[in-house]
């Protein structure tokens, strides 16, 4: 039986790769073996980073939510569960969107969530 080499399929496999790692620097988009490990890696950073991203997103929208509070005069964590004992049920993202396009909005926001947090008794402890 002859012998088979991998001709065509070790030539797709090879553009395959240079194909994901265009744009790399150097040696890292033109040689196969380099391409392959920076390929890896950053599918790696990439799957980590869409998780990273939702937290960071969430986090910048609870200090823009703050910041608001503050110049309102109360505090974030008063706000949010005022805003719940309200049955006001908005996200995190639209509070903040709120917070900046629509001010006026956002104070009548407050003064709901201030007096349903006041008119709900404390739980005993």
């Amino acid at each position: 039986m002859p012998r088979v080499r991998k001709g065509a399929a070790r030539t797709q496999a090879r553009k395959r790769i240079l194909r994901q790692a265009r744009g790399y620097y150097g040696t890292k988009s033109r040689h196969k073996y380099q391409a392959k490990i920076a390929v890896r890696r950053a599918g790696c950073y990439a799957y980590r980073d869409r998780r990273a991203r939702k937290r960071d997103m969430r986090q910048l929208w609870i200090t823009r939510i703050t910041a608001a509070c503050k110049m309102r005069g109360t505090r974030y964590s008063l706000f949010i569960n005022g805003l719940k004992m309200a049955g006001i049920n908005l996200n995190r993202k639209m509070l903040s969107q709120i917070a900046i396009e629509d001010p006026k909005l956002f104070d009548t926001l407050v003064e709901k969530a201030v007096a349903s947090s006041t008119a709900q008794p404390a739980a005993a402890k």
